[in-house]
């Protein structure tokens, strides 16, 4: 008998007699509000701004006005205050907004949202939101949707002078204008 066999033959009928048991990993269930992001982008395909946040589902619950009170400071998605970073400086309303990294809150109400960037980031939720650290707010006129949406969604939608953000849930959605700066 070849070395080979007497070698291989016992360590493949061990294999067989003795099968090892792979046991599949244990992962958690997915998040009920999972992450999401969009960015916008410049002509030549650099980043202008991008959205961190987390999609809260509608699941047959009365959102705005109830879910989300009216009037009151929200972090506009779920878990960990939505996320924006803006590459390069931009208005929002008259406010000069530098480049950098920024907190998203909203105030929904019925005939107005008050969208606000803050400079606190890495916050949970709303639960330590510091108006002295807002870098803007604008006043918003809500929208009927076309039809229910049924996860928070948010997309940039491209405009002559920069690019919109449009914020949708439940039959309401918002457009926040940020204007590109002329530079000369």
């Amino acid at each position: 008998m070849s070395k080979f066999f007497t070698v291989t033959f016992p360590l493949f009928l061990f294999c067989v007699l003795f099968p090892i048991s792979a046991e599949a990993q244990d992962f958690p269930k997915l998040d009920a509000s999972p992450m999401d992001i969009t960015i916008a982008r410049n002509a030549d395909m650099s980043p202008l701004i991008r959205v961190i946040y987390s999609r809260p589902q509608k699941r047959n619950r009365v959102i705005f006005g109830n879910l989300v009170p009216f009037g009151e400071v929200w972090r506009t998605g779920a878990n960990e205050a939505t996320e924006v970073r803006i590459y390069e400086p931009l208005l929002l309303g008259s406010t000069r907004i530098e480049a950098g990294t920024y907190s998203l809150f909203t105030i929904p109400g019925d005939k107005e949202w008050i969208f606000i960037l803050n400079c606190d980031v890495n916050l949970w939720g709303a639960f330590n939101y510091d108006r002295n650290q807002d870098e803007a707010r604008i006043s918003i006129k809500p929208k009927r949707a076309a039809a229910p949406i049924e996860s928070l969604s948010m997309a940039f939608k491209p405009a002559d002078d920069g690019v919109s953000l449009m914020i949708g849930w439940d039959d309401t959605f918002v457009e926040v204008p940020f204007k590109k700066i002329n530079r000369k």
